[in-house]
């Protein structure tokens, strides 16, 4: 049987972590909008040349082209059986393009409040290999030196303060009436982001399976 999930989520809200554990259980593919954007322009299709053009230019990717990308992986064979859509819709105007591509089954929304966001991805720091830390959960041995290769560690970017409120208040503004919209149709799942990474997936994976 067809199951197709979005998920909805502030940044560092862990749906992407979620999004890859079904993947891995139910064996549907995880369709970030950031990967299937990488790999349209390292392609060189014809949308993806067109996405290049604006994100070269420092522009935001229209909807439109953002769509047309989305609908292409969609078509494609792994997603016959399923999908877990994860960064895609972003607001209300790309869920009525969804509509005209494929039928949703269960929304998942990881519900965690604005400061613990902060608190999750202000504390995060990255390394060169791939590796990643968080001071408080999972900090390094050495302070500032990853286990693994002995580089320093770093913060990214956008996991400063300001640029994580920017962050959550662009969420607010554009992705957050999408809970509302799939509430009304009946697809809504609520979980609390808060809670221990099994039990949040365990919620999920009862809904699935009931």
């Amino acid at each position: 049987m067809m199951t197709n999930i979005i998920m909805l989520g502030p940044p560092g809200s862990g749906k992407g972590t979620q999004a890859e554990m079904i993947s891995e259980k139910y064996g549907w593919p995880q369709i970030s909008t950031g990967n299937i954007l990488r790999h349209a322009i390292e392609a060189k299709s014809k949308l993806g040349l067109e996405a290049e053009s604006y994100m070269g230019r420092g522009e935001l990717v229209p909807d439109e082209v953002v769509d047309g990308i989305v609908a292409e992986r969609l078509s494609h064979e792994d997603c016959r059986s399923g999908f877990i859509l994860d960064g895609f819709p972003r607001d209300l105007h790309q869920a009525h393009a969804l509509e005209e591509i494929a039928s949703i089954d269960h929304v998942f929304d990881i519900r965690v409040p604005d400061q613990a966001i902060v608190d999750r991805l202000s504390k995060r720091r990255v390394c060169d290999c791939g590796e990643t830390y968080h001071l408080e959960y999972n900090p390094p041995r050495a302070e500032g030196v990853c286990d693994e290769c002995g580089k320093p560690l770093y913060q990214r970017d956008d996991d400063n303060e300001g640029t994580i409120r920017n962050r959550l208040k662009v969420y607010h503004e554009k992705t957050e009436p999408l809970i509302g919209y799939y509430r009304e149709k009946g697809l809504l799942v609520e979980l609390d982001g808060t809670r221990d990474i099994g039990e949040v997936f365990d919620g999920m994976c009862s809904r699935l399976d009931g």
